[in-house]
């Protein structure tokens, strides 16, 4: 039942040539609509939202996506489902599978969303873990390709917090054409385990320092996050010393090079992680970066739902209940 099915939990799930077309065919489905032309690809789909965490530009990108390719989607809020009473991942996954044609989830803990991709028979995106962001780097990866013309050959600097974005960035520099440097205080880096596999299949192309100025030398690309994520905010005030001269101001940036850009994957607290010049400067694409967002997940959606065919007919795994 599973045979042709696809999933999206970390950007390592697609190899980078599938990521060089899906960039392309993403930036020609953003052309198509700013042209006014319409899409129908996914007329007949419908993918269900399930979201543990708020939510802003992945809930509605998600939604505006579906609705511009010419599907449907439906929210589905866990507090008023039988999710929240107990129903086992094993059963909702399969149930949901023979309505949906897809299911989008921004969870807590990475594992759930690799449970849900165990039991559904149709395809499931990773719209969020603490772990991974994927389609959020997929859509900076759009972002940095439109405005740069390629990611090849350049450097991206990640400053700040090694969260789920930041471990996000360390996968898309394992497999693709381009340099990184994070600079994060000491026990802020990125998942260690993440980074030794990634440091293992590019040597010397990923670094990690605790010196912003040293990161962002001859950088292409100056990317930024929150310092204190959705789960954090106990640790707030903590983080709001420890990661004190991070900031992206305008003294780090004329570090960089001459025509880099500044990213940032929103929601920003101007004067922490970045002040405000920077963030309403003509070098930031903060927001063409979150307009992206709904473009680079209509490929991917196109990409996993067009071909995929679910046999909702045909029987699916029992699970062995203790009694």
């Amino acid at each position: 039942m599973k045979k042709n099915k696809r999933d999206f939990l970390r950007l390592t799930d697609f190899s980078a040539g599938e990521v060089d077309a899906l960039l392309k065919r993403s930036l020609a489905l953003k052309r198509r609509w700013e042209k006014g032309l319409p899409d129908r690809s996914l007329a007949g789909k419908c993918i269900g939202l399930i979201f543990d965490k708020a939510s802003t530009r992945t809930r509605v990108s998600f939604e505006v996506a579906m609705r511009q390719l010419g599907g449907s989607s439906i929210y589905l809020d866990p507090g008023t489902t039988q999710i929240k009473r107990g129903e086992s991942v094993a059963d909702s996954a399969r149930v949901l599978s023979r309505y949906l044609d897809g299911i989008v989830l921004r969870t807590f803990d990475h594992t759930i969303v690799e449970e849900w991709s165990r039991w559904a028979s149709v395809p499931i995106v990773n719209g969020l873990t603490d772990l991974l962001h994927p389609c959020q780097i997929f859509c900076d990866l759009l972002t940095i390709v439109e405005k740069k013309k390629t990611y090849r050959g350049l450097k991206v600097a990640y400053i700040g917090d090694g969260n789920n974005v930041a471990n996000s960035w360390v996968e898309a520099a394992s497999m693709l054409d381009f340099s990184l440097t994070m600079a994060c205080p000491k026990w802020y880096e990125p998942d260690a385990q993440i980074l030794k596999e990634a440091r293992e299949k590019v040597k010397g192309r990923i670094t990690v320092t605790q010196d912003p100025y040293e990161a962002v030398r001859g950088a292409d690309i100056v990317y930024t996050d929150v310092w204190a994520s959705m789960g954090q905010e106990e640790e707030r005030e903590e983080r709001l010393k420890t990661f004190q001269g991070y900031q992206v101001n305008a003294n780090l940036v004329e570090k960089a090079g001459k025509d880099a850009l500044v990213m940032h994957c929103l929601p920003a607290h101007a004067g922490e992680e970045i002040s405000a010049e920077v963030l309403e400067s003509s070098r930031s694409i903060v927001f063409d970066q979150a307009e992206n967002r709904l473009h680079g997940q209509k490929g991917i959606l196109e990409f996993l739902l067009k071909t995929f065919q679910p046999q909702r007919s045909q029987r699916t795994q029992r699970v062995k209940r203790k009694e």
